[in-house]
Order: structure tokens, then C-alpha cells, then sequence
């Protein structure tokens, strides 16, 4: 009998946490098309109380408020702090996003040892617009030692990107014609 009481209490137990989680990612995914769609405030709404309860994706897309106003009344600390939340669970983007709070002092102290950091970390997982962002870092010895070879198989691998690389080229582009010494040698590199 009481095993019988054990196993009831551990099923029901099971679908409460499955049912949880069903209710988490539909709450992100509502808030993602709301977001997506340009319904910040409404997004806020649904991200928020995903994000609270760990939903990786739903802490970056609400770091990306916080960071943009978005929703929400600007604030970078709490943007950092849903990046990080998400940054520790491996989230790619939210490392990218990290990196960069770290590498420009917002929402954190400048810190170029930690934005490396970050930014290798989103590298690894094929983050295109980090291994730009660590690219740029080997390029001039930012946080790591100046390498060029280093810097220009980043840049190569970022622009090769599936999804990223032809946006991170025309940026390129468009940065070095507006004068930007480091697009300008990185588009040298990688020709």
C-alpha cells in the first residue's frame, strides 16, 4: 500500500512538472511571436514569468528588452541580468549579448577579459556574430594576444555563416565604407 501511495505521488508529481513545462514553453512561444511581431509590451507579459521560472530562451528575449527598451524602460543592469541567467545555461546569444555588455561597460564594469570570455564561449557554438566580436578582439590584442591568423579564420568562419554571414558582410562592407579601420582590415583578411 505504501508503495502504491509512492508511486501515485511520483506520477502525479511527473505531470504536474510535465504540465509546468508545457505551460513555460507555450508562454515563451506567445511571447516570442508577440516580440517578433512588435508587440513588446505584451511580449514583457509572457516572457517574463517564463523567464522566471528558467526558460533560457524567454531570459535572453527579455534581456533583449531591457537592453532596447523594448516593453520596458531601458535599464542594463537588468538586461545583464537575464543575459547572465541565460548565458549560464549555454544560451549562444545571450553569451554573444553578454560579451558585448562587458566589452562596452553597459549594465556592467568594462571588462574586455570577460567580454572575451563570453564571446568565445558563443563562438563554440557557432555564434557568427560572436567570432566577429572575437575576431576584432585577436585583431588589436583586445583581452587576448594580437593574433592575425587567429583574427582572420573567425572572420572567414562568421561571414561562411548559414545564417548570419551574409548579414555580418554587408555590415563589413557598409562599416568600411563609412571609414572603420578594423572592417577595412578584416575584409582584407578574408578576401
Amino acid at each position: 500500500m505504501i508503495a502504491m501511495k509512492h508511486f501515485l505521488f511520483v506520477l502525479m508529481m511527473t505531470i504536474a512538472l510535465c504540465a509546468g513545462a508545457q505551460n513555460v514553453e507555450k508562454l515563451y512561444k506567445e511571447g516570442k511571436q508577440l516580440y517578433d511581431n512588435g508587440h513588446y509590451t505584451q511580449a514583457v507579459a509572457k516572457l517574463k514569468p517564463a523567464a522566471e521560472k528558467g526558460h533560457k530562451k524567454a531570459q535572453y528575449r527579455l534581456g533583449l528588452c531591457y537592453d532596447k527598451g523594448n516593453g520596458v524602460a531601458e535599464n542594463d543592469k537588468t538586461a545583464v541580468y537575464w543575459y547572465q541567467k541565460a548565458a549560464a545555461q549555454g544560451h549562444a546569444k545571450a553569451q554573444y549579448q553578454l560579451g558585448k555588455c562587458y566589452k562596452n561597460g553597459e549594465g556592467v564594469e568594462k571588462n574586455i577579459t570577460k567580454a572575451v570570455d563570453w564571446f568565445t564561449k558563443a563562438a563554440k557554438q557557432d555564434n557568427a556574430k560572436a567570432m566577429l566580436a572575437l575576431a576584432k578582439c585577436f585583431l588589436h590584442g583586445k583581452g587576448v594576444p594580437a593574433d592575425k591568423s587567429k583574427a582572420k579564420a573567425l572572420a572567414k568562419k562568421a561571414v561562411k555563416d548559414d545564417k548570419d554571414g551574409k548579414d555580418i558582410l554587408q555590415k563589413l562592407r557598409k562599416d568600411a565604407s563609412e571609414g572603420d579601420a578594423d572592417a577595412k582590415v578584416l575584409l582584407e583578411l578574408i578576401k
